[in-house]
């Protein structure tokens, strides 16, 4: 029997890291928005349809992701973007973070949770006390991580997450 290998992750290295704060237009943006609607379509294309991946990305103008109010940070490895996540403006004092998000062939390392605490640190930086997020029902990696960096399930945890639609959390951030 030919069994075959996986090479387990590279380990992060924080230092080898850049984080660059993106307009939405940058090029360096593109490749992370490319996977994520071919990843959505793949999860999500049986229950909201092929294409709907494209309508949820472009669903928000790309100004609402720009400061004050709004980031886009991409976490770059030897120039290559590698993650990435942005917020808006959901609330007087909250931030909604969307589109977090790991290259393929960069998972399991740590980057989600590295750009999770990027993006919690400059939204504290720029005035939010909290922070609202949604994920899909199909992202149990997802519910996961934001379980396990302290957010708060805003829906019932014991349900079937087909049932819900949109898994919201919240989390404070610190002052």
């Amino acid at each position: 029997m030919n069994q075959q290998t996986i090479p387990a992750p590279a380990p992060l290295r924080p230092w080898a890291l850049t984080v660059l704060e993106l307009p939405m237009d940058d090029p360096r943006v593109r490749p992370l928005l490319d996977e994520l609607a071919v990843e959505y379509d793949t999860r999500y294309g049986d229950l909201f349809g092929r294409g709907a991946a494209a309508e949820e990305l472009n669903r928000y103008p790309a100004g609402e992701f720009a400061g004050p109010d709004g980031a886009l940070l991409i976490v770059q490895e030897h120039g290559a973007s590698v993650a990435g996540g942005a917020f808006r403006r959901h609330g007087p004092d909250t931030a909604e973070f969307k589109r977090i998000w790991t290259h393929s062939a960069h998972r399991r390392r740590g980057l989600a949770r590295f750009v999770l605490a990027e993006l919690e640190a400059l939204a504290a930086r720029r005035g939010y006390r909290k922070v609202y997020l949604t994920t899909g029902p199909r992202q149990p990696e997802a519910k996961h991580l934001y379980l396990n960096t302290g957010y708060e399930a805003q829906f019932d945890l014991g349900a079937d997450p087909e049932t819900i639609g949109p898994l919201a959390f919240t989390k404070d951030l610190p002052r």
